[in-house]
């Protein structure tokens, strides 16, 4: 039995925050570290102690071992939980705790090491009898042979990072000409994502189910499981939306999928948390994906369901401690569901975003939690998963549990950096997600990524009135004169003229405010805003406007259906963006790690210009116009921001006439 009194988390975020509140419902420490990025993090108010260990990148702070070891010693911790991401499958970190008499909450180093190699756990799979995807697991890492391989295997194959995780070292290959390019972006990821390009390649499972088994295992040997969890529902191989039960499970399924993930975890010595992975196709069959020796970001499904704590199971384990569980005592009531905020821009092919956050308003309700490691003031960092928040639902049916996820989405307001609160609405509603029959195709099949939301007359109406109400505001407390006169001459209601831009074209608003509100005239759309009696109506209609919020020369506002971001252009701003003309600029914060073109050289529309590494996934910078290349901006390898000048193109005078 080993006991502790002190845990140090090594990890940020909502998952720091989360680990912590069981550790103190325990009656122990706890100890933050943090980065001088993530200062402002509740995870670091919320500690006992908060050490600083970097300024930034990962690599120099939550991913440098030594630095997390030597805070734990300063700070006297007695034990170490890594969360999930950065250390928390990394066999030698797990090692080195031990070596410095911390306890490691998690599985051996020996287990970490064989289950986080996908080659060697698959083929420990197959002498298990763990049902496996046919693929390539070899030593032979060379280009020719793994391209020999896969014409083998039959595209459409997948290449996976043998160390990697999180969809980082991923492609999917429909055809053998895409198979160098695709393995050469996969490997650069991989090796700046985990420190190995050593790949797998395994036969493409096309709209399969992501269904994954949570199990648990103590140190006397009982191990069970704790039902399943679909993951479905993933854009760039990485999961938005999980839930428990998987909506197609049958008892004899589960029972089947269930003996097969704990067969996995006694293959290895298993001790603590982990989710084997499986794909789940049409037919029922199921098929053996990866293990991920950690806790996951989906687990409150799992906890909501069963009413178990799993962090507090996994401190149990740790301690040497009987889980006090056997397989018939574990219970599945109602039905959770899980969706990830992230700071992204789904119109944008789903680019992560950073900047401030100007308000964090989060949902409550009945069956509804929240699982956030952000605040309002707190800057998102292009060095950090994009990942804000997890917003979690439970009912007593599918149905209601999804019900009330909707109302929640639709109740959350975050300003700042552009997020994907929207589109997992969207996503929810769909009928296909609806009636539980959503696969891994799902966003691919019925999303389009670079299709920007529809900005209605209707939005820009109101946006203009609150930006006309916030001027005359602002008028109102200088002024001299009544108020009410404000906008008034001896010849009636004054016009005032602004230009919106709303995530297209600048459009020019014209407003005339009378007695009975504001009219608002562009093009050949007319609206009448009114506010009486702390209601606002647009058109007569009673608007549901949640929250709104003028930051410098920006309106974000939300209403139960969209969070709309306005921006009032000057006349110098429109300018300067109608001679953009072939600029191609960095689209967030990040790393530029590579440049694919040189002065001079010709391209074409969907050239690869660039590739910039962002949020712990790397992103190609595509050309958007036709032409030849004038100017490349800054140098690679390069820290760039937001909106800096990368390539310039001179455009071809066809691709200029067709854009004005």
């Amino acid at each position: 039995m080993t006991e502790f009194n002190s845990i140090l988390v090594a990890n940020r975020g909502e998952i720091a925050l989360r680990i912590m509140r069981t550790a103190r419902a325990m009656g122990m420490t706890c100890v933050a570290v943090y980065t001088e990025a993530d200062a402002g993090s509740p995870h670091v108010g919320f500690a006992d102690r908060a050490i600083c260990i970097g300024t930034g990148p990962v690599g120099d702070s939550y991913l440098d071992a030594s630095k997390v070891l030597a805070a734990a010693q300063e700070a006297g911790a007695q034990a170490v939980h890594p969360g999930y991401g950065f250390l928390s499958e990394n066999a030698e970190f797990a090692r080195a705790c031990t070596a410095a008499g911390l306890t490691f909450i998690g599985p051996s180093a020996e287990s970490i090491a064989l289950m986080g190699n996908k080659a060697a756990a698959k083929r420990r799979m197959i002498e298990a009898g763990v049902p496996c995807v046919p693929g390539y697991e070899g030593a032979d890492q060379s280009p020719a042979v793994l391209a020999a391989e896969a014409a083998g295997i039959g595209y459409p194959v997948m290449i996976k990072a043998a160390a990697g995780g999180g969809g980082r070292g991923m492609r999917l290959v429909t055809a053998p000409e895409g198979f160098a390019p695709a393995l050469d972006l996969a490997k650069s990821e991989a090796l700046s994502a985990f420190g190995s390009d050593e790949m797998i390649l395994e036969k493409a499972v096309m709209r399969p189910r992501h269904v994954e088994i949570q199990i648990f295992a103590d140190a006397s040997g009982n191990t069970i499981h704790l039902g399943e969890r679909d993951c479905s529902v993933q854009r760039r191989h990485q999961k938005v939306v999980e839930e428990a039960p998987c909506p197609v499970m049958t008892p004899g399924l589960r029972a089947e999928m269930g003996a097969a993930a704990v067969a996995a975890a006694r293959a290895v010595s298993y001790l603590g948390a982990g989710t084997v992975e499986f794909l789940l196709d049409g037919d029922g069959a199921f098929y053996f994906l990866e293990m991920n020796t950690r806790l996951q970001v989906e687990h409150p499904v799992t906890e909501m369901v069963t009413g178990l704590d799993l962090v507090a199971l996994q401190i149990r384990a740790a301690r040497g401690q009987a889980l006090g569980l056997a397989q018939h005592d574990v219970a599945l009531t109602g039905h959770a569901i899980e969706v990830r905020l992230y700071a992204e821009d789904a119109s944008q092919g789903f680019l992560p975003q950073s900047g401030g956050i100007s308000l964090w308003h989060p949902p409550r309700g009945p069956g509804i939690r929240v699982d956030a490691g952000i605040t309002s003031g707190q800057e998102v960092s292009a060095f950090y998963d994009p990942m804000l928040a997890k917003l979690i639902a439970h009912g007593s049916t599918r149905g209601e549990a999804l019900e009330r996820l909707i109302a929640a989405l639709r109740d959350t307001v975050i300003f700042g950096p552009a997020c994907n609160r929207d589109f997992l609405i969207d996503v929810l509603g769909h009928g296909e997600f609806a009636t539980g029959a959503a696969t891994t195709g799902f966003i691919s099949d019925h999303f389009d990524p670079l299709l920007p939301p529809e900005v209605t007359s209707a939005d820009l109406a109101l946006a203009a009135g609150l930006i006309y109400r916030a001027d005359q505001a602002a008028m109102a407390q200088q002024a001299t004169i009544p108020a009410d006169l404000l906008g008034w001459s001896s010849q009636g209601a004054l016009q005032a003229r602004m230009v919106l831009e709303a995530g297209g074209d600048p459009v020019t608003v014209q407003l005339r405010q009378g007695r009975d509100g504001i009219r608002v005239l562009f093009g050949a759309a007319e609206h009448h805003l009114d506010h009486q009696d702390d209601c606002l109506r647009l058109d007569g209609l009673r608007l549901d406007l949640r929250r709104h919020l003028m930051v410098g020369g920006d309106l974000y506002l939300a209403t139960g259906a969209r969070i709309l971001k306005v921006t009032r252009v000057l006349a110098d701003q429109g300018a300067a963006a109608a001679a953009g003309g072939g600029a191609t600029r960095a689209p967030m914060h990040g790393n530029l790690l590579d440049f694919s073109v040189s002065p001079g050289d010709r391209v074409e529309i969907g050239t690869r210009l660039a590739v910039l590494e962002a949020m712990k996934m790397q992103h190609e910078i595509l050309a958007e116009v036709a032409g030849t290349v004038s100017e490349v901006a800054v140098t690679a390898p390069n820290q760039v921001k937001a909106g800096d000048l990368l390539v310039q193109i001179e455009q071809d005078s066809a691709t200029q006439e067709g854009t004005t």
